[in-house]
């Protein structure tokens, strides 16, 4: 999935206004950063085939690292841990620890039968959302519509870049998803994961941002 992860960092702000939707952003989306260093480093791999859309062209073979179901639970803690030493706020804390262990559930749901539980433990599951395009945009386009809808009601623009910039990079996002859904494969493989890191840095700088051009009703903070 791509925009079904920021639909949970755009709902978990709705949920909780306190947090900054750029945390939360970052903690939906972590385990994807997280593979792309790590494929640099040459210590995960995927593989692109011939084919179009991620169900046929993408394959993971190794991204236990960062995708596994117990990496993506102590990657959540580690996270948790260092907000509740910021902001000594258990609640909040396990917000954002159930944000970054729903990125697995989220794949879990549109990959096929790639998705680790622990690493070396080689058993893979997935429901394959991916494979039907149509069923893809329903669900987890439904489900991003429902969360770009309920932020955009939660929020208010302080000015029209507030406007401007929330609705331009939806749409945004939502092309990048959509080519990676039903679209043809990286054209330079080696370079995916540098332009992958460098799109969702952007994108978790974009939340920060959007988050002082569109406060809550409620206190925000960091």
């Amino acid at each position: 999935m791509l925009v079904g992860h920021f639909a949970v960092g755009l709902t978990a702000k709705r949920l909780e206004p306190a947090i900054s939707l750029g945390t939360l952003v970052l903690a939906a989306m972590l385990a994807d950063l997280l593979s792309c260093v790590f494929m640099i480093a040459g210590i995960e791999h995927v593989q692109f085939t011939p084919g179009m859309g991620a169900a046929s062209y993408f394959h993971a073979t190794d991204i236990s690292m960062s995708h596994s179901l117990l990496m993506d639970a102590l990657w959540g803690g580690l996270l948790a841990i260092s907000y509740f030493l910021r902001r000594r706020s258990l609640r909040y804390a396990w917000i954002i620890f159930g944000v970054v262990l729903s990125h697995w559930v989220l794949d879990w749901i549109s990959h096929g039968p790639d998705m680790p539980i622990a690493p070396g433990v080689h058993k893979y599951f997935g429901l394959g959302l991916w494979g039907s395009t149509a069923a893809a945009v329903i669900i987890e386009g439904g489900f991003w519509l429902f969360a770009v809808i309920l932020y955009a009601r939660a929020t208010r623009a302080k000015s029209r870049a507030g406007v401007y910039a929330y609705w331009v990079v939806v749409a945004v996002l939502t092309l990048a998803w959509y080519n990676n859904l039903a679209g043809p494969p990286p054209q330079d493989p080696r370079a995916a994961p540098i332009v992958s890191l460098a799109f969702f840095s952007w994108a978790v700088a974009w939340a920060y941002w959007m988050n002082r051009l569109r406060p809550s009703a409620a206190k925000t903070i960091r």
